[in-house]
């Protein structure tokens, strides 16, 4: 017995050694193994070029420095990439076109412009003698004038004691010839015709009150005295222009100076005739930049004889330009970029099979048509979206990854992530791609948001009418309605999100409606307007939604804005600039 016990033990003791000996580099060979999937899976890039991602380590194509390891989340994904699912962007039309270099030959840039007088036609009547109008023949401005129209008639002391003159030197012609031809003079230089000179020296009377003829042809544009009043010598009577021709002024953003070249052909079109295009030549161009919207006026001098052309009238015009370089030209469309201030940004899809994306900060040159030239930041055969680009940024906020105001994502809380109180706790566990980055909204909550857009769209009409007063009501209208939306219809996070949209938006609103100042409300309106975007974005108001933009607002920096409809009608400038700026997107 005691024999089978030690040969049991010595068994055992051999099975022991042996998984010391061979067990532990088993695990290791798996851990190895294991080990070697991962870097399999590793991804490598440039630490100045994160555009550049290779499967395995080396040097930059661009620069020549070493790759350096993608850090890799919980996902699987790069620390900025972020996934949408196929059926997202499928209700949010999300498209995205491949990047390329083209030989561009030439490309259409749209200006916008009004129709204004003819100031070298303009022609001031004005009073060649001191006296009090006795009679104006001209009740309103835009009445039409012939040239020889009796336009007025004035009392002058001064003509009525140089008319006796004319009578008595007329008496004694034969005896003093040169008193006689010096009182006739006199008469010509106050514009007194030589028949009414003869007139009054045959009849021997002194004319009382004397006319004023109109010395051109035209539509009065402006009355500048009344019946009664007592003018100067040289005072302007009415203001005359010729509307035969008119001037179609257009504004030429700065980067767009150099393109646009004098005698170049433009077509022009408005909008009572938008399908008759008018085709003339750029007759002129400012030499001089106005510094609060940083464009120039070129001018284009029209025909107007049929009076097709209104002074005020909205234009367009389609020039063609070329570019002075033959070299291939690396170009995005416009759709494809938003805009933060100073950053210009786009979102570039990973992988063909995958709608995984990372947004990537590009620098553009000159916009020509609807193409930006891009300097940096995109590569040949990078593919972008190019249509849904809000939605794909909304995508990536909620997951907290890198976005449009959010340009160090989720790792720290700044920026638009922070005005949406997203919790990063919360990002991790939640899988935002399944709710199609729209929140899980109740209907009677969209329309209760839908009110506040309806306030929101008035302040943004007071504001293209520069109408101050309207803009202040229109916000108090908007506290109102904001106060009665129930935040307690949602649940979880989007609770949570709208606790903190809702305060901002407050918070801006509140400033448009306490102050007197169009340009301070314009100011506080951005903010408005990005936190209304993200609020439409995330829940919806059942109603089709048009995002726009404008570069030149807030010096240069760009702003964004909302709209019931897809022309663009610009609340940032008020008359100077009223049709600046472009469709960006859609909200469904």
């Amino acid at each position: 017995m005691k024999k089978y016990l030690v040969y049991i033990g010595v068994l055992a003791l051999g099975l022991a050694l042996g998984w010391v000996f061979f067990g532990h580099s088993s695990l290791e060979n798996k851990t190895q193994n294991h080990d070697e999937v991962v870097k399999t899976d590793q991804m490598w890039t440039c630490s100045m070029h994160p555009q550049i991602m290779q499967p395995e380590a080396g040097d930059c194509p661009i620069c020549g420095m070493d790759l350096i390891p993608v850090e890799v989340g919980a996902d699987g994904l790069g620390a900025d990439a972020f996934k949408m699912t196929k059926n997202a962007m499928a209700l949010a039309n999300i498209q995205t076109s491949i990047v390329g270099n083209a030989m561009v030959e030439g490309n259409t840039i749209k200006l916008s412009g009004k129709i204004a007088e003819n100031e070298d036609a303009n022609v001031v009547q004005a009073s060649y003698f001191s006296g009090r109008i006795e009679r104006l023949n001209i009740s309103s401005v835009g009445e039409k004038v012939n040239k020889g129209q009796l336009l007025a008639t004035i009392y002058s002391p001064e003509l009525f004691s140089a008319q006796q003159e004319l009578i008595t030197a007329a008496s004694i012609k034969a005896s003093q010839p040169e008193l006689y031809i010096a009182v006739r003079n006199k008469l010509k230089l106050w514009n007194i015709s030589d028949d009414q000179i003869n007139q009054i020296e045959s009849s021997g009377k002194v004319q009382h009150n004397v006319p004023v003829y109109a010395t051109v042809s035209g539509t009065v544009s402006e009355k500048l005295v009344d019946q009664g009043d007592y003018v100067k010598q040289g005072e302007a009577l009415l203001k005359i222009t010729d509307l035969n021709t008119v001037w179609a002024l257009f504004d030429l953003y700065e980067h767009q100076i150099d393109l646009i070249k004098e005698g170049q052909n433009i077509s022009i079109t408005t909008n009572t005739y938008p399908n008759k295009p008018f085709h003339e030549k750029i007759d002129f161009i400012e030499p001089t930049l106005n510094p609060s919207t940083r464009t120039v006026k070129i001018r284009v001098v029209l025909n107007n004889t049929t009076r097709v052309f209104k002074p005020g009238m909205f234009i367009e015009g389609l020039v063609e330009v070329k570019r002075q370089s033959k070299e291939p030209l690396l170009t995005i469309p416009v759709s494809s970029v938003l805009w933060t201030g100073e950053r210009s940004v786009v979102y570039v899809k990973l992988t063909p099979e995958t709608p995984v994306f990372e947004m990537r900060e590009v620098t553009l040159g000159k916009q020509v048509g609807a193409q930006y030239e891009v300097i940096e930041g995109l590569n040949h055969g990078d593919e972008i979206v190019v249509n849904g680009t809000f939605t794909v940024d909304a995508a990536a906020q909620l997951q907290g990854k890198k976005s449009m105001m959010n340009k160090e994502g989720g790792k720290t809380r700044s920026g638009h992530e922070a005005h949406l109180g997203i919790d990063h706790k919360t990002l991790n566990n939640t899988d935002y791609t399944k709710q199609n980055t729209r929140l899980e909204t109740p209907s009677l909550f969209q329309q209760q948001l839908k009110k506040v857009y309806d306030n929101y769209i008035a302040i943004k009409d007071a504001l293209v009418q520069d109408n101050v007063n309207k803009a202040s009501e229109s916000a108090k209208d908007l506290l109102v309605n904001l106060s009665q939306v129930d935040m307690k219809l949602l649940k979880n996070d989007a609770h949570t999100h709208w606790m903190s949209l809702e305060k901002e938006i407050k918070s801006s609103t509140d400033l448009i409606s306490n102050t007197s100042n169009i340009e301070i409300q314009r100011t506080h309106f951005k903010p408005l307007s990005a936190h209304l975007i993200s609020a439409i974005q995330l829940f919806g108001i059942n109603e089709k939604v048009y995002v726009e933009f404008c570069p030149m607002a807030d010096n240069n920096k760009g702003a964004y804005w909302l709209s019931k409809e897809a022309k663009v009608i610009n609340p940032y400038f008020g008359d100077d600039m009223l049709t600046c700026g472009e469709l960006k997107q859609v909200i469904e």
